[in-house]
């Protein structure tokens, strides 16, 4: 009975574990989300910029 006493605790044992994993997987998408905006952000400030002078470059028709 020793050795299912053990096997119980181990089993019991993991739940923190799963907690370490989690922790570590929600760093590494935080990490590679805050990688992809600072790769990214210049590039999308500068076509905004592109779009709104191109909207601002566009007639608007009064009559039709």
């Amino acid at each position: 009975m020793k050795l299912y006493d053990n096997m119980t605790k181990f089993a019991r044992d993991e739940d923190g574990a799963v907690t370490v994993d989690w922790v570590v997987l929600t760093a590494a998408i935080v990490g590679l989300g805050i990688a992809v905006l600072t790769t990214v952000g210049g590039a999308t400030d500068e076509y905004a910029d592109e779009i709104g002078d191109h909207l601002d470059s566009l007639g608007i028709k009064t009559s039709y």
